[in-house]
């Protein structure tokens, strides 16, 4: 393929991945939990949301704006009947008589000031959409100049009409054009969904907490710790995954216990041979050639005990508290004790104990420190905590690995240059043996430069 081709090719992928429906399933993606119960809770949400703004809308669309046409054109109808009234007669025993009849039949208190001019008493402050048809009924059935004031104090509305002779007042309750069903609707609403959303939360975590108990199983048993008291429980589902996890943690068990009990049974059946070649040996005297193959079965020892340890693992150790600050200090003393140069350096924040195989940590260290002092001068070990992991690093001053063949020496058996341990060898499973007690520990172990010039093997543990 043509370098033009390529770049085309390239140039579309990363057209690709800008369009904007990309770009707004990433950024959906980034807003969204990161949890399964808030997830759920969106899930829940969203639709009762959009169903209660759909309400709304309805609700305001249809139901409040015909309450409050009805309820402006019935006071405007009053209004225009008592005008009418008015000018028909305004003497005063007529007044009298149009104020009682509009008082008891209508609830309005009306006011006639005999020769007067409208003038401006107030600003209106009704809720715009009930201002406004209000205004619409006042024009289409009195037809004449008027002005609303919502401000007459007392919960009153104060409606003045010009008339053609003076100006009639009249005092209408404010519940003449409010209605109390926007609030009750209202409060439904936030009711029902306050009641909705308790319900689905409380039902949701029990769903959840199911899951949650799943998960923090199969975590401890990938850190190599003691599951306790879990039983599958929740959903047919969750119930379904729980019990897989158990009948996986048994068969994991299971084929550890008859690794173990074969290999147990292999180990006898190798050693014993060499024991018997070891006192034939002993017996042929001082020759050289005897001591040559007293030198091959050792070899031959030393390589049956790499496999078997190798093979066998540390399964039968059973996790227990361990101060890893203790841990590491302890093994440190003991290979100082052993005359073994070592530094040791304690940094970052102090390690809660934690649930480990001490025994099989103290493997893991020994063979990478045994590694290393084959290849240097300098070794050192730093322990660094911090909240959710702590680090472990092993440095030397010596030749290193090369970065090519560094994802190759974890595997079983595989040795670099053999220059670089020409007096003993080894059998290639030192590293090995140290990545499978830190993976099944649950942690991560890699290859790195060392700040001494040599390698440095990073070990990160979670908490």
């Amino acid at each position: 393929m043509s370098a033009s081709k390529k770049n085309g090719i390239r140039s579309m992928a990363t057209l690709a991945e800008n369009t904007p429906r990309t770009k707004r399933r990433s950024w959906l993606k980034r807003r969204m939990p990161k949890t399964l119960f808030g997830r759920a809770l969106v899930i829940f949400l969203t639709p009762l949301i959009l169903m209660q703004a759909i309400s709304t809308y309805v609700f305001y669309d249809r139901h409040w704006d015909t309450m409050v046409r009805r309820l402006a054109t019935s006071l405007a109808g009053d209004i225009a009947l008592i005008v009418t009234e008015v000018e028909t007669d305004s003497s005063p025993a007529a007044l009298a008589r149009i104020d009682r009849l509009s008082r008891n039949h209508l609830g309005l208190v009306i006011t006639y000031r005999s020769g007067a001019i409208l003038e401006n008493r107030g600003t209106a402050t009704l809720f715009d959409p009930t201002l406004q048809q209000m205004r619409r009924s006042m024009t289409e059935q009195v037809r004449r100049p008027y002005m609303i004031d919502t401000e007459a104090g007392d919960r009153q509305i104060a409606i003045t009409v010009q008339l053609s002779d003076g100006v009639l007042e009249v005092l209408a309750h404010e519940k003449r054009l409010y209605t109390s069903t926007t609030y009750i609707f209202v409060m439904w609403m936030l009711g029902s969904a306050l009641i909705l959303f308790a319900i689905a939360l409380i039902f949701m975590r029990n769903q959840i907490r199911p899951i949650r108990r799943l998960a923090i199983a199969a975590r401890a048993f990938g850190l190599g710790r003691e599951v306790t008291n879990f039983k599958p429980e929740g959903a047919h589902e969750v119930r379904q995954a729980a019990e897989a996890f158990q009948q996986m943690r048994a068969r994991i068990r299971r084929q550890i216990k008859q690794r173990t009990d074969m290999l147990s049974g292999v180990s006898h059946d190798l050693r014993t041979p060499l024991t018997r070649m070891k006192l034939q040996l002993a017996m042929l005297g001082e020759d050289k050639a005897v001591q040559e193959l007293q030198a091959d079965v050792q070899d031959m020892e030393r390589m049956v005990e790499g496999y078997l340890a190798f093979a066998r693992g540390e399964g039968t150790e059973a996790a227990v508290t361990t101060d890893i600050k203790a841990l590491v200090t302890d093994f440190a003393i003991g290979e100082r004790r052993g005359g073994i140069p070592l530094e040791l350096e304690i940094i970052g924040q102090p390690v809660p104990p934690l649930e480990m195989k001490p025994q099989s940590m103290k493997r893991a260290l020994t063979n990478l420190v045994s590694n290393a002092r084959r290849h240097a001068k300098t070794v050192r070990i730093t322990l660094d905590g911090s909240e959710d992991a702590y680090e472990i690093f092993v440095d030397d001053d010596g030749p290193g690995i090369p970065e090519a063949e560094r994802g190759r020496v974890f595997k079983p058996f595989y040795r670099g240059d053999p220059s670089r341990n020409p007096e003993t060898g080894g059998t290639g499973l030192g590293l090995t043996i140290a990545r499978d007690i830190v993976h099944s520990h649950g942690g991560e172990i890699g290859l790195e430069d060392s700040p001494l010039g040599g390698l440095r093997v990073r070990i990160r543990m979670p908490v």
